[in-house]
């Protein structure tokens, strides 16, 4: 279970870093094409931080 609450908060942090990023970057394909990665690792950590909650996770998550 600590390696799902590990994957938790380095999607969380992930997804913080790639909005830093795109708020920093000066190019506008890279600045969209992190924020598109910033909310694809926000719904990856809601996704999973539901299925910790909700006490149904799979034996393999692959991860």
């Amino acid at each position: 279970m600590q390696d799902v609450k590990d994957r938790l908060e380095k999607l969380r942090v992930d997804a913080e870093d790639c909005e830093l990023i795109s708020k920093l970057a000066t190019n506008p394909a890279k600045r969209l094409a992190f924020e598109a990665l910033a909310e694809q690792y926000q719904k990856m950590a809601h996704d999973l931080e539901a299925l910790i909650a909700s006490g149904d996770i799979p034996g393999d998550l692959g991860i």
